[in-house]
């Protein structure tokens, strides 16, 4: 195949598996939010891929560089790696939207995050396939290219769309609280999916279990089912006046 032809297939076996994602998560939203700042967010995902990268090549040498625990050192490599990705799908929400008075009800920046971390896992994903696909073609060479696509489609995609909404719903429940308790939810936030992050990535690498890929994938289900779950008591959030008001008409 043509390099053209590589980049092109790439491009469709990440972004169109996003884009089935994305029109999913969307459906979660009673009010839909403006299809330039969707389209603006999704992009600024994909922008952050190439942006974290040197940062992770940094902490990999860093890490080699630096006396550590041999046993810790790939939950060190793997923790800061998952940090970093997700402060960068979080900027590229906050950048492109959070900031914006688009941002006017607590299941926004659920949405906005969950739109991010798709565009960053549509690149990184078409990143994967560019392998398989730049080597002589092959019968196993589809299969190989199916399968990674479809196994970061049911795993690694939703994984990085269940840590970044971790975000959002952090932010969802700080929508109406003062600026330095919304600061210690981001914080929180970013912590807590910092660690999901990990623990996919942890699983799904471990050395000589089978099981692995499978419990990671598990993971990320769980964690989709339970988001479905939160998105519908973000949207009862209300500002802590309007609760007093329909208290005291109860």
């Amino acid at each position: 195949m043509t390099p053209i032809d590589i980049i092109t297939l790439a491009a469709l076996g990440g972004i169109i598996p996003a884009l089935v994602w994305l029109w999913f998560w969307l459906r979660e939203d009673d009010h839909p939010e403006p299809w330039q700042y969707i389209t603006l967010v999704f992009i600024m995902g994909m922008v952050m891929v190439p942006i974290v990268i040197p940062f992770q090549k940094a902490v990999e040498e860093y890490s080699s560089a630096v006396i550590l625990c041999v046993q810790f050192l790939p939950l060190f490599k793997f923790f800061v790696w998952a940090g970093l990705e997700e402060v960068f799908k979080y900027a590229a929400a906050y950048f492109a939207a959070l900031r914006n008075k688009v941002n006017d009800e607590p299941v926004d920046s659920i949405i906005y995050l969950i739109v991010a971390a798709l565009g960053f896992a549509a690149l990184e994903n078409a990143l994967f396939l560019t392998g398989p696909l730049s080597q002589e073609l092959s019968q196993q060479l589809i299969v190989d290219s199916v399968v990674i696509a479809n196994l970061r489609f049911i795993g690694a995609t939703l994984l990085h769309v269940v840590a970044s909404a971790t975000v959002g719903v952090f932010l969802a429940f700080s929508f109406y609280k003062t600026r330095k308790e919304k600061m210690l939810y981001l914080l929180v936030g970013l912590f807590y999916a910092t660690l999901l992050h990990t623990l996919f990535n942890v699983v799904l690498m471990s050395q000589g279990d089978t099981g692995g890929p499978l419990l990671a994938i598990s993971i990320a289900w769980i964690g989709a089912m339970f988001l479905i779950f939160i998105f519908e008591k973000v949207k009862k959030i209300k500002p802590e006046k309007t609760k007093d008001l329909h208290n005291d008409i109860s």
